[in-house]
């Protein structure tokens, strides 16, 4: 398997560097160079099999030789073992025309952790071969950089530096990250927002001096392992529900688009998916993009579902670049344009090869809030506001002809205490976990929102 950019302008490379580098020097992101499948054999028969056992299969399909079969098995198998769940991403029926599909169930209770479990076996796997160790950075809107922590924290070959934006997340979020005490992990509180984060993280990777001198690596959702592990519970949901003679509709939370994005690569692979609908907050880029036809950058405004606070979502360069048919100097020519005005207008037939699957939905607060009781008193349940968020959604988008509707679960309420607290009325449950880390003394430094100041942080700390 060989990897592109998006933007052209960067030599193909194979699955192992892809992951490694995670944005490709021109700018872009890797896809693969061709598409891999699945035949309806093949997903009918990931029904009822171990979770770990589909991924590898799955994730084996984009490593293609540069993994061995054995070797990923057994990445798979000890990455999810450490989640709490026999199922690892069960699903739970919450209505009768919606289910939940609950990824909270791994070490840090948020959805990144079925990547980043993975990811950081990845990283060992090539690294400790290579005997190199490498520096990775991190932006956060919440629950990305606690995965990363969890995953990485201890490890012998890489030192992890998280940027998180400064009285933005939660408490439990940002504990997840600042608790940890392994000598490989800092964590930054940047004084601005997480697209400030996230631009700053993109400036060092541009800089190939900075980049050669710290060994940089990125693990972010633009890293194609996330979005190939991401993939899996696609897979192990639809197969439980009846796919391939059955199609799926899947509601998703999204920020960042990676788990959307996600949904349609599992599409590519065979997995029929007759709709994919976007759930945003307020922070609404992503459903004015996909409704309006322009992606503009907006104000970000803060919301019960912090990790939603996004105006740049940076995997959608990827969908663009696919709707209009692979041309790399257009997506190239769009993206630059998109950083420099902050607005992009999507051309009608990519438009059009985006609607014919994507729809979309923002979310108020009011809403969510209403979603968040109206949950309780119906079921039961008792969901954090991003997966609100996304049973709203999909509660307007109505039914579809006996097609399952699958609603993304993607944290614990007991990661968002305040707001399930305020609209609930009630004590979301509270594991063990996170009582314990409530107790832990935290390590934070702040920084400006500054790329040279993070750069010099960076270099104090890889020693260069």
């Amino acid at each position: 398997m060989k990897y592109i950019s998006t933007r052209g302008e960067a030599q193909a490379i194979g699955f192992l560097d892809a992951v490694l580098v995670g944005l490709a020097p021109d700018g872009g992101l890797f896809v693969p160079r061709e598409w891999p499948s699945f035949s309806p054999a093949e997903i009918a028969g990931f029904a009822n099999r171990p979770y770990a056992e589909v991924a590898a299969s799955v994730i084996g399909r984009f490593a293609g030789d540069a993994v061995g079969a054995d070797a990923m098995a057994e990445m798979c198998a000890d990455a999810y073992s450490t989640f709490s769940h026999a199922s690892v991403t069960p699903l739970k029926q919450l209505y009768p025309d919606l289910w939940l599909l609950e990824l909270f169930h791994g070490p840090t209770l948020a959805f990144k952790d079925v990547a980043m479990q993975l990811l950081a076996r990845l990283y060992d796997h090539v690294l400790q071969r290579q005997r190199r160790t490498i520096t990775i950075v991190c932006a956060t809107s919440g629950d990305t950089g606690g995965a990363a922590v969890g995953a990485f924290k201890g490890s012998q070959n890489v030192r992890l530096v998280v940027l998180f934006p400064h009285g933005r997340i939660s408490e439990v979020q940002r504990r997840f990250m600042t608790t940890a005490s392994e000598a490989n992990v800092r964590t930054v509180a940047v004084d601005g927002t997480f697209d400030d984060c996230q631009t700053i993280l993109k400036n060092l990777f541009q800089d190939s001096v900075f980049s050669r001198a710290v060994d940089l690596s990125g693990v972010n959702s633009i890293n194609w392992a996330r979005i190939a592990a991401q993939c899996v519970y696609y897979f192990t949901s639809a197969a439980a529900l009846g796919a391939p003679q059955r199609s799926m509709r899947y509601c998703v939370p999204t920020g960042n688009f990676g788990d959307a994005y996600a949904a349609y690569v599992a599409k590519r692979l065979g997995l029929p998916i007759d709709e994919i609908i976007v759930a945003t907050n307020s922070n609404d880029i992503m459903a004015r993009a996909l409704n309006d036809g322009r992606y503009a950058r907006g104000s970000v405004s803060a919301n019960m579902s912090p990790a939603m606070d996004i105006q740049i979502a940076s995997n959608f360069e990827r969908l663009y670049f696919e709707a209009v048919e692979r041309e790399s100097t257009e997506t190239s020519r769009a993206f630059k344009a998109f950083a420099e005005a902050g607005r992009l207008d999507i051309p009608p037939a990519a438009q059009n090869a985006m609607k014919g699957l994507f729809s979309a939905h923002a979310v108020s607060e009011d809403e969510t809030a209403r979603t968040i009781l109206a949950t309780l008193n119906d079921t039961g349940e008792v969901i954090d506001p991003h997966t609100a968020v996304a049973v709203a959604a999909a509660r307007r988008s109505g039914k579809a002809g006996g097609v399952p509707l699958i609603a993304l679960s993607t944290a614990h309420p007991a990661k968002f205490p305040e707001a399930v607290r305020a609209m609930a009325r009630i004590e979301p449950p509270v594991p063990a976990v996170v009582q314990a880390q409530a107790k832990l003394p935290e390590r934070i430094d702040r920084l400006p929102a500054d790329a040279e100041a993070v750069k010099a942080y960076v270099r104090q700390f890889a020693g260069v």
